[in-house]
């Protein structure tokens, strides 16, 4: 695990930004924002079964590890194929319906693929308590999240 300290702007904000945050080797596009209790992830290339459950695995770990809830946001706009069977979507789905502490799990898709396969998560965790929500735009996740746009974007695609 490494951590980094940055200070950035945000775009709506003119004042810096300053927080630390947390790269886990095993999972290069994932990030942990302590001070804003959120985790990122931007995953790259092809979204598979094998890749999807890695990510879940983690992220449970995770959970279990830290002291304080935690919200999530999820970036699809780097991949450039999805290959998850439906079956197994129905199957992450039961598996973090099982979750039981209320934390909110955003997603950004910019593409019909990726928002189709979000929206269906969507849909698949309605009334659990981990609450799902798509969104098209950034800067509309970065407001229900309560986080600065900044920290959406990929460390190394910072705005």
């Amino acid at each position: 695990m490494r951590f980094y300290g940055c200070i950035c702007h945000d775009m709506m904000n003119p004042e810096p930004i300053e927080y630390t945050l947390r790269s886990y080797p095993r999972f290069p596009r994932y990030w942990y924002y302590p001070k804003f209790r959120l985790a990122t992830w931007h995953p790259t290339g092809v979204l598979s079964d094998a890749v999807a459950d890695q990510i879940i695995e983690f992220i449970e770990m995770q959970e279990h590890d830290q002291d304080e809830l935690f919200d999530r946001y999820t970036d699809f706009s780097g991949l450039t194929k999805v290959r998850l069977k439906v079956n197994h979507m129905f199957e992450i789905a039961r598996r973090r319906r099982s979750a039981r502490e209320p934390v909110n799990s955003a997603f950004f898709a910019d593409q019909p693929v990726t928002l189709s396969i979000a929206k269906m998560y969507e849909g698949l965790m309605e009334r659990a308590m981990i609450t799902v929500r798509v969104f098209e735009k950034r800067e509309a996740a970065a407001e229900w999240l309560g986080v600065p746009l900044q920290i959406l974007y990929p460390p190394s695609k910072k705005k």
